[in-house]
């Protein structure tokens, strides 16, 4: 049975919504709902990915792969608790024997959690859920996905640049996939200043989900 902290859904007939002040009420309790439930979640890995990858794509299967490795090396997982992706994700976790983890968003074209999560966190702000993400993780890995994905990724990366968070594991993975991205940083976002090449050690990228463990498990290590 799923374990799910849902919330209110707020409609456009709640006159307190009009009102910006109470909205602060209802962040502050997604935080409190947040920080209680994954305080007891013990050392987790956030894996991100698109939603609109089917089973059928080998990323899928790599997805699901990296998740049981890292949930058999005593790694709780999280997602956004949507299809493709993550549902790979959370099914390897769940095969791993590991806490399979959702973070669930509450958009126009409502979400369904996938069936492999255990324990389900619904959220109506997606800064909430972003902060969710990065405080209860060891690591974040970064498969193949689209502007979703692409957001949790550079704001992981520039939170460590700017030193507003310490250094973790950032691990990008798939080579074939992210190449254009890559070389683009390095021929053009680097070549302009825009970046310093320190930047580009932020993190690391790998095509094999034993790779994605031993970067975690290597990192703190020496630390």
């Amino acid at each position: 049975m799923v374990k799910r902290i849902q919330h209110k859904v707020i409609t456009p007939d709640d006159d307190f919504t009009h009102e910006d002040p109470w909205r602060v009420f209802r962040i502050m309790s997604e935080f409190v709902d947040g920080f209680e439930v994954l305080s007891q979640v013990g050392k987790a890995v956030s894996i991100f990915g698109s939603s609109r990858l089917k089973p059928s794509s080998k990323y899928y299967k790599l997805a699901e792969d990296t998740a049981y490795l890292l949930a058999k090396s005593g790694y709780a997982i999280i997602t956004g608790s949507g299809p493709g992706i993550m549902e790979a994700a959370n099914r390897g976790a769940r095969k791993g024997k590991g806490k399979s983890i959702g973070l669930n968003i509450q958009i126009p074209m409502e979400q369904q959690p996938n069936k492999y999560v255990d324990t389900l966190l619904d959220f109506h702000y997606f800064f909430v859920r972003k902060v969710m993400f990065v405080k209860y993780a060891k690591a974040f890995v970064i498969m193949p996905g689209g502007y979703g994905t692409m957001d949790e990724f550079t704001e992981a990366i520039n939170l460590i640049q700017t030193e507003r968070i310490p250094k973790f594991p950032v691990v990008l993975f798939g080579r074939d996939y992210w190449k254009g991205m890559l070389k683009w940083l390095h021929n053009t976002v680097l070549k302009h200043g825009s970046i310093s090449r320190e930047d580009l050690n932020i993190f690391t990228l790998v095509d094999k989900p034993a790779e994605v463990v031993k970067v975690i498990e290597d990192f703190y290590a020496k630390a």
